[in-house]
């Protein structure tokens, strides 16, 4: 019980010392690549959302955490303009079919994202790159008519190091490309809408909007995009449908929370180890007794052989043979006579010589008179053969 004081003594003066410098410590910065409007971390979009109205004037912003069916479904098909902003916008088959109808029907989509999942890639021939090693400086530009196709945007922090590795010429319209003069923002018309793909989601995050020309960059994309009465902000693929996230994802995402449950889990670890050493005597190991009935069948039949009493051996076999006969047969076998002989013989289906020896040597065994070895061993074996034919 001291142990144990001493340890947990220690653990809190060890748990309130580092919550105590945790709290005075600069905080350092985040830099997940989130991309949801609430975040204002760098990889967060906090500002372009909370800015869609110097785009967008007098638009109608809603935010969305469902399937692009469902939100579309829900408001019939009306022209609008959808929003999504995110790091996989992995659209499945049945909301590829709904953003089709959406976009025929007048509407804009925007999508920016390094992955736009199985549908897009297969019915528009796109394919996204993401170079791993371009980390400084990639600068991108527009090639739209209306803007300056010379002013370059220059990014860093692997915002601008994604790409289209593969388009369909004959229907995407190039708006922008990096300084590798690898396309980066396409545009296709589909119906009376158009659909706007742009493979680097990080040029539209509080980092890159917070850089020089940042912002202007996010701008004038968005700006190809009309200014509808409903502007949909899809935070579906970014922070999953309504009611999924769990309370230890809230708890988590604090940093000095998250410190505190790492500690109190690790401590309540140790602790546990701690008090998984023994604390009392070993208790020895009690072996189940072992069946010795083979070994007591041997040393009786040992003691019959060496005492070589047959008479004795034949009397007990006749009782274990007329107790037989009892049981399965209901005969009274207090008189050997041949009327039990044979009535015997007909209920069991034996041979009546066979019996008839058998009840002779009972007789002789009862009377006292010697058994020989031999006359033992063939009673011994016509009992077996009686077991035999018995039915």
């Amino acid at each position: 019980m001291k142990d144990l004081k001493i340890y947990i003594v220690i653990a809190s003066l060890l748990l309130v010392g580092y919550i105590v410098v945790q709290y005075n410590r600069p905080k350092t910065i985040d830099w997940t690549q989130t991309l949801n409007n609430d975040d204002k971390i760098p990889f967060g979009t906090y500002i372009l959302f909370n800015r869609l109205h110097d785009i967008f004037p007098g638009a109608n912003v809603q935010t969305f955490r469902e399937p692009v069916y469902n939100v579309i479904s829900d408001h019939g098909n009306k022209p609008g303009t959808y929003i999504i902003i995110c790091g996989t916008a992995n659209i499945n088959e049945y909301d590829y079919n709904k953003l089709v109808r959406y976009l025929k029907n007048g509407s804009n989509v925007f999508i920016a994202a390094k992955d736009f999942g199985t549908y897009i890639k297969k019915n528009l021939k796109v394919e996204t790159y993401s170079d791993p090693f371009n980390n400084h400086n990639t600068p991108v530009h527009f090639l739209n008519k209306y803007v300056d196709s010379t002013e370059y945007y220059n990014t860093d922090k692997y915002v601008g190091n994604s790409y289209f590795s593969k388009i369909d010429t004959a229907k995407a319209i190039v708006l922008g490309e990096n300084g590798s003069h690898q396309s980066n923002f396409i545009k296709f018309n589909i119906g009376k809408g158009a659909l706007y793909l742009s493979a680097n989601p990080l040029l539209f995050s509080n980092y890159n909007i917070l850089q020089p020309k940042g912002a202007n960059y996010a701008a004038i994309a968005l700006s190809n995009l009309k200014n509808t009465k409903d502007i949909f902000w899809d935070e579906y693929y970014t922070q999953g449908r309504t009611g999924q996230e769990s309370l230890m994802r809230v708890f988590l995402r604090d940093p000095l929370l998250r410190s505190a449950f790492y500690i109190a889990f690790f401590s309540l670890l140790i602790f546990v180890l701690y008090e998984m050493k023994r604390r009392q005597r070993i208790i020895p190991i009690i072996e189940p007794l072992s069946n010795t009935s083979a070994e007591f069948a041997k040393v009786v039949g040992q003691v019959y052989y060496e005492q070589r009493n047959n008479n004795n051996i034949a009397q007990k076999k006749a009782t274990y043979f007329l107790e037989f006969v009892r049981t399965h047969y209901y005969l009274k076998t207090n008189q050997l006579s041949d009327e039990f002989t044979r009535t015997l013989a007909q209920k069991s289906g034996a041979d009546l010589a066979l019996l008839q020896n058998i009840i002779a040597h009972f007789i002789m065994a009862r009377t006292g008179q010697p058994v020989s070895d031999r006359e033992l061993i063939e009673l011994n074996q016509n009992i077996e053969q009686f077991y035999i034919q018995s039915r």
